[in-house]
């Protein structure tokens, strides 16, 4: 046996380290070019769409006009997010519609002819929300018929018992303040700037308590300069955003609502062992149930989550009609919700997807329908537009999937 020379470790010169660095990257773009966009394509249509609409009418960036875009895009964005959820578990709810419609009805009911407390009420419609969606996870799960199956059946049933709800007369007014002013009060300015300055010292709180997870986890952390971007922005995008809305009456509570929902489920969903389990079942069912997964658990609560926000969509479309009738709810919703997740990004397919690309969805939709409107265009302008946007979003998402398929990913 013979021994080798001891031969001086190569130390690399900039020269040599270049085409490394430049291989490096080129694998990197290869395996990234088969993944998710990202929502960089969506926030870029919402600009255009924007720009285009503010040329043709100078009243659509207007703080009063935007004020107005929250309001309307309040229901289609909590349904929205109500779809994230199932769509990441594998699952679908089509009677998110019929949910809204029934547990506004029962709002409507209970305040209108029973004369109970705001506070009853509202809570009384959030948990048949919260029961109507278990009761259809239940039977999805156990009897084992597929959840498409049985939302639609509840599309049905729940449809019928908001009309057994509202009775003969078809339209109940609401004139309880305490519920009405969900959708049409705004807080006063100074609390709207109070609340600006508690989100900004949540975010840095957030992302420094991120950065030091990374470090005690022996792991890179992302770039500083990258998170403390993300910081910027947001606080940035925060404050102007207060700014432009003080000009005209002020920060809508349901702007309040509707980013608190986004940040909870956003927080459920990536920070949680339940979020995890979701992203896996709708990733591979079996592959999760090996694994030790809940599956079953997680598919239950992920269909009663569904419920629970279609009675939130119940308790502010009440608020914004002053009324319940027999036209709340529906298809229209329904339809809006799904269109509004897949534009902002969420994909069909199941594992794939955030809470805070329903907000962006609903915002095109919204802008859509809000720019069209100020045009003086037809409502069937409008679903021709939106019913294209949302075939490219799929269109789009498809094509990713394979891409990601063929590179691995």
């Amino acid at each position: 046996m013979t021994d080798t020379p001891n031969t001086p470790p190569v130390v690399e010169t900039s020269s040599a380290k270049s085409p490394r660095r430049l291989s490096a990257l080129r694998e990197r773009f290869v395996a990234n070019r088969g993944s998710e966009a990202g929502s960089l394509p969506v926030i870029i249509g919402l600009v255009v769409v924007w720009v285009y609409f503010q040329t043709q009418n100078s009243n659509f960036l207007t703080s009063r006009n935007l004020s107005n875009l929250i309001l309307q895009m309040a229901v289609t964005a909590i349904l929205s997010m109500a779809v994230v959820l199932v769509l990441l578990a594998g699952e679908i709810d089509l009677s998110l519609g019929s949910v809204t419609g029934v547990t506004s009805a029962l709002l409507g009911a209970l305040l209108a002819n029973d004369h109970w407390p705001a506070g009853a009420a509202i809570a009384a419609a959030l948990l048949l929300g919260l029961g109507i969606g278990l009761l259809q996870g239940l039977v999805t799960v156990f009897v084992g018929v597929p959840s498409f199956i049985v939302t639609l059946g509840g599309f049905l049933a729940w449809a019928g018992l908001q009309l057994a709800l509202i009775g003969a007369q078809g339209d109940l007014p609401v004139t309880n303040g305490a519920v009405t002013a969900i959708a049409n009060d705004y807080l006063v300015p100074w609390v709207a700037w109070l609340m600006a300055g508690a989100s900004i010292a949540v975010i840095v709180a957030v992302e420094l308590l991120r950065l030091a997870s990374w470090r005690r986890s022996q792991v890179n952390p992302p770039s500083v300069v990258q998170s403390w971007f993300r910081v910027v922005t947001l606080s940035i995008g925060l404050l102007v955003l207060v700014a432009y809305l003080n000009n005209n009456f002020g920060v809508p509570y349901l702007l309040v609502l509707l980013l608190g929902l986004a940040v909870v489920l956003g927080w459920v969903t990536r920070r949680t062992l339940f979020g995890r389990y979701l992203y896996a079942v709708g990733g591979n069912v079996e592959a999760s149930r090996r694994a030790g997964v809940p599956v079953r658990t997680v598919r239950v609560a992920v269909l009663g989550l569904s419920g629970l926000l279609g009675g939130v969509a119940g308790i502010v479309s009440t608020s914004s009609l002053f009324s319940t009738s027999a036209g709340v709810g529906g298809r229209t919703p329904l339809l809006e919700a799904i269109a509004a997740a897949v534009i902002g990004g969420v994909s069909l397919f199941g594992g794939r997807g955030r809470i805070y690309q329903a907000l962006l969805g609903s915002l095109v939709i919204a802008s859509i329908v809000n720019g069209l409107d100020l045009l003086g265009q037809s409502a069937s302008t409008e679903d021709i537009t939106t019913g294209i946007i949302l075939v490219l979003a799929v269109s789009l998402d498809s094509i990713n999937r394979r891409r990601r398929a063929a590179s691995g990913a």
